[in-house]
């Protein structure tokens, strides 16, 4: 082996370690918002029921009014990632930048709705001007019916990125951010139609 191609190699190697090291600590960042096991770190809002299934969130509409499960920590800038699955027809959503009394929510909501052509990955704001954008059309045709389907989203500043089953369903710069600051909140729509399990909730904070 002449002494380029061996120097080629040790380069080679040592960039995959860098970025294999690289990928580990990216994983380390993220936490936990769920443990698998029950729900501590979360605060149910109203009279529906939040229960930890097989190592899943599952929530239950019992009454026809909304219900929420919110999180005790408040978030700023951050990177969030979950999973969820509709049993029942009723919509859902994951809301940040939140605040909620009793049930009266303020904050925005990523589109969750087990319906195909809903949103899935839009930004609705409670409290404000309702929809703020819709998804792209890639977007709306990545959440899969009736199946497991993952949802990611950034949050830095007034921009924010979606993203649902790993496409980009949109990147939006928001020229009037009304919600800066808040928790984190997992939504059963009113109507008393809404069964949806949520699992692999992570976040990882950006400063």
């Amino acid at each position: 082996m002449t002494t380029m191609k061996h120097a080629r190699l040790v380069m080679l190697f040592a960039c995959a370690a860098a970025c294999g090291a690289l990928a580990r600590g990216s994983d380390r960042d993220w936490a936990a918002l769920f443990n698998g096991k029950d729900l501590a770190g979360w605060k149910n809002y109203g009279a529906e029921k939040w229960t930890v299934e097989s190592g899943q969130i599952l929530g239950e509409a019992v009454t026809k009014e909304y219900g929420y499960l919110g999180t005790e920590k408040s978030y700023v800038n951050f990177e969030m990632r979950g999973k969820f699955k509709a049993e029942g027809s009723g919509n859902s959503g994951i809301f940040y930048h939140a605040s909620i009394d009793g049930t009266s929510i303020q904050g925005v909501q990523v589109e969750v709705d087990p319906r195909p052509n809903m949103h899935t990955g839009g930004l609705y704001e409670t409290g404000g001007r309702q929809w703020i954008v819709w998804p792209s059309p890639d977007g709306e045709r990545a959440m899969k019916v009736g199946d497991w389907n993952e949802v990611r989203f950034s949050v830095q500043g007034n921009h924010i990125m979606t993203w649902v089953n790993g496409v980009l369903a949109l990147d939006y710069t928001d020229p009037k951010p009304k919600f800066t600051d808040g928790i984190i909140a997992l939504q059963l729509h009113a109507g008393g139609e809404g069964k949806m399990r949520f699992k692999d909730l992570f976040i990882r904070e950006v400063k």
